[in-house]
């Protein structure tokens, strides 16, 4: 199975800010399996001349893991957005992101280079928990499911909720969705005039 990661990095890898590793909050856990070199990524969405979306690892040091990615990109708007962002490549259509950079352990994820950051998730968490991120803002867990109440690919899962206040540069919000086998799951984005977009996501790898 596949995981999200990738879609989140092409489409929010437009809040990222220039802090690195400051370690704002700390992720114990052993090295999850989803965050080891040659795991591959994917989204079932095809969204706002998005598709063809892939990704990959292609280095784990010190227990951060690198994401790169490409897709084809038809909507100018999304190219001129990622065009400033470090670490781009565009081809025509063809939009290609690299040094994305996650720790993914068997407690949960945190973020260090394409998005605010700061932890992403804890599996234990509870409703109403709250996780800094670097640009002062805050992540805030707002549900956790009790029984497998959200569809995923072909089966019903178990989710952790977590939502980001953004604000900035035609996003309001974030929320994520997280399963403590699969990882990050899911991943939605609310823009200004209040439309979304929704991205399942899977990896070819889970955790224990």
């Amino acid at each position: 199975m596949r995981s999200k990661l990738l879609f989140l990095l092409l489409f929010v890898s437009v809040i990222i800010t220039s802090c690195k590793k400051k370690n704002i909050d700390t992720l114990g856990g052993s090295q999850s399996p989803i965050g080891e070199v040659g795991v591959t990524l994917a989204t079932t969405a095809s969204v706002n001349g998005v598709s063809s979306v892939s990704g990959s690892v292609t280095s784990l040091e010190d227990g951060i893991s690198s994401f790169s990615g490409s897709a084809v990109i038809t909507n100018t708007a999304i190219k001129n957005i990622l065009s400033g962002f470090p670490g781009t490549s565009i081809n025509g259509n063809n939009v290609t992101v690299s040094g994305i950079e996650f720790k993914i352990t068997t407690e949960g994820i945190k973020s260090f280079n394409g998005l605010e950051e700061g932890i992403i998730v804890k599996y234990d968490a509870k409703v109403g928990d709250k996780y800094s991120i670097s640009g002062g803002g805050k992540r805030t867990v707002i549900s956790r499911s009790t029984i497998d109440d959200y569809p995923w690919g072909f089966m019903d899962i178990k989710v952790i909720q977590v939502e980001e206040n953004v604000n900035k540069l035609g996003i309001k919000k974030i929320n994520y969705w997280a399963n403590h086998r699969f990882g990050l799951v899911g991943v939605e984005i609310t823009f200004d005039d209040n439309s979304t977009a929704n991205f399942p996501i899977f990896a070819s790898a889970q955790n224990p």
